[in-house]
């Protein structure tokens, strides 16, 4: 039993890797071990499909509610996309201070396409790769936010932003000198820059590994409440764990997501400060 459920685990954690092997050229990784021999050159094709499906979804729904938006009584579909931009949009005024027509619409795009791909953690953990396999699909995960690769890569996308905005609006002589001369006396700049360095790389690092490391934990419990399943009673406990974790999960893919826009709305509303504004 210990072996199947760690084949179980293994096989559930493994993404639909296509890469470069060492001796066999470019493939399909048909086992986690040859998806591990690939090494760094390779893609997670059931993560990138799943990412840019749910984007599109985003794109589709809202697009409709926006069709469909009329001055009179409105319908169920633009209330709720109503309610939602509304609360982005009071969220980011109350946080960032300055004039930028970009970040309100990035902080709705973050909040709802991270919780869109959160959300699929309540998807059971077999329907899906389970109707792969009968496809000739081996591996396949659906949940985008429990790869780094898509989390961390959110995160540096906000990260570059921070950089960009950070020398629009200071200029590239105010972003060295924020490098350099803070917090303590140019003098010490060395030191300066070695702090600002690490504060400034350690924001989309703990962007993308929170949303990740949460995510992770979440379908690694639903995963192993699927090992309940196998007998009465097993399978009823199972049931009502199921259950109770998805209600709770509920909060925690929501919870995520907010605080993945609101950080990123906080870090660039950091990159506009000026020195003269403090």
């Amino acid at each position: 039993m210990a072996d199947s459920s760690g084949e179980y685990i293994r096989h559930h954690l493994t993404n639909l890797t296509f890469g470069k092997h060492p001796d066999e050229g470019w493939m399909l990784a048909e086992t986690a071990q040859e998806a591990e021999a690939m090494g760094y050159w390779t893609i997670h094709l059931d993560s990138m499909a799943w990412s840019v499906g749910l984007g599109v979804v985003f794109c589709a729904v809202f697009g409709l509610a926006a069709r469909r938006a009329t001055a009179g009584v409105p319908g169920a579909l633009q209330n709720a996309v109503e309610i939602v931009v509304d609360f982005i949009d009071d969220t980011v005024s109350s946080i960032f201070q300055h004039r930028n027509s970009l970040i309100a619409p990035l902080a709705l795009t973050i909040f709802i396409w991270v919780f869109l791909m959160n959300l699929m953690d309540l998807v059971p953990v077999d329907w899906i790769p389970v109707l792969a396999a009968t496809s000739g699909i081996e591996y396949m995960k659906i949940v985008p936010s429990t790869d780094p690769n898509i989390t961390l890569g959110m995160a540096c996308t906000v990260f570059f932003m921070i950089i960009f905005f950070s020398i629009k609006v200071k200029g590239l002589g105010g972003f060295l000198k924020e490098l350099l001369c803070h917090p303590f006396p140019w003098y010490l700049f060395p030191v300066n820059f070695v702090l600002e360095t690490v504060t400034l790389i350690a924001k989309p690092v703990s962007l993308g590994l929170r949303l990740y490391g949460n995510l992770f934990a979440g379908e690694m419990i639903f995963i192993l409440i699927a090992l309940l399943y196998g007998g009465i009673v097993l399978s009823l406990a199972g049931g009502v764990l199921q259950w109770a974790w998805a209600v709770f999960h509920v909060l925690v893919i929501t919870l995520q997501a907010f605080v993945f826009a609101v950080l990123s709305v906080i870090y660039l509303a950091q990159a506009h400060d000026v020195e003269d504004e403090h």
